[in-house]
């Protein structure tokens, strides 16, 4: 909401505060989640987050008011997201305890004061570091909170396009390491755009903990995962016939469903033109050695693109690749 307060709640918490009036006691959840909408609304306009002239942090107090807000608002979003989930959420505990006393001033006392502090120390983190730097030279016309992606089969809600760059937020306990899921999750946002709504040119992600902002071209990031087609365009139309012919999230449950999963998947590989690596389809390096693979990660990635029915189903002789070394000098004596 630093970048823009067009959305100061999000669709999946109004879907959450929809949803949950379906529980025990649900009515009154709802009647408390349509306060606390109203509520952050109009403190997320009263501190005016997305003012360029001011700095992206506010007072200790308003940080600390506006974190329990949100905490609240995030236990709602997983009533969108997982009914189950939202059963042991403290919210949905509290109301079933005793729904008469539940109202808005009780549900915003429930975050712990260690759980406030740390959603605030986030947010000093970020008031001094790059992300900081990315707001001020952006617009709040150029922001898009919460993006979604109608008209395609999957449900789902990126966290924000800054100018054409697509930020996903990650607060990891241990952030070293990037799990090859979240990885997966910002390419699946990218090719869900296949009307090129947001004109998305790079991608990356804002690690909250550690205040880096990491980010790549979109050239570059499908490289890195190593896609075998490069044309975005190609292969968000790719993704969408994928989508349209599997349902998603769910796994095969009977030999003949895995049977078609896999034709589509041969039907969908992209075949290597002559002088084009087998396994990502880009062109060979132009060296003296022949080449059949562009570089040895390749080669050992074929057979198990292969196997998963990822690549056409004819095999390409496994040739190694000629590396030129440097002569030995003469001896001397």
């Amino acid at each position: 909401m630093a970048f823009s307060t067009a959305a100061p709640v999000d669709l999946p918490t109004r879907i959450g505060i929809e949803l949950c009036g379906q529980f025990g006691h649900g009515l009154r959840m709802r009647a408390v989640g349509n306060e606390l909408a109203s509520r952050l609304t109009r403190t997320v306009h009263a501190l005016d987050l997305a003012n360029r002239a001011l700095p992206l942090d506010r007072a200790h107090d308003e940080e600390e008011d506006l974190a329990r807000l949100l905490i609240a608002a995030a236990w709602y979003q997983v009533c969108a997201r997982s009914a189950f989930g939202f059963t042991y959420t403290p919210l949905f505990l509290t109301a079933l305890e005793n729904p008469d006393t539940f109202t808005l001033d009780r549900l915003l006392r429930l975050p712990h004061p260690d759980l406030v502090t740390d959603v605030v120390a986030q947010l000093h983190q970020a008031a001094d570091g790059p992300l900081a730097d990315l707001r001020a030279r952006t617009r709040p016309a150029d922001c898009i909170p919460g993006p979604t992606f109608p008209g395609t089969r999957v449900t789902a809600d990126a966290d924000l396009i800054a100018d054409g760059l697509l930020i996903d937020f990650k607060s990891a306990r241990k952030p070293r390491g990037l799990p090859q899921s979240d990885a997966w999750q910002l390419l699946g946002y990218l090719l869900l755009d296949d009307a090129d709504r947001y004109t998305i040119d790079t991608v990356g992600f804002y690690l909250t903990r550690s205040g880096v902002l990491a980010t790549w071209p979109v050239e570059e990031y499908l490289t890195l995962l190593g896609a075998c087609r490069r044309d975005l365009t190609e292969l968000r139309s790719v993704f969408h016939q994928l989508l349209a012919s599997c349902q998603a999230d769910a796994e095969p449950l009977t030999p003949t469903d895995q049977t078609s999963v896999q034709r589509l998947l041969q039907r969908l590989a992209p075949v290597a033109a002559p002088g084009h690596c087998p396994t990502c389809t880009q062109p060979l390096p132009d060296t003296a050695q022949r080449r059949t693979y562009c570089t040895p990660r390749c080669r050992s990635r074929e057979q198990t693109l292969r196997n998963k029915g990822l690549l056409p189903e004819a095999p390409t002789p496994a040739v190694p690749i000629q590396r030129t070394t440097n002569p030995r000098p003469p001896r001397e004596g």
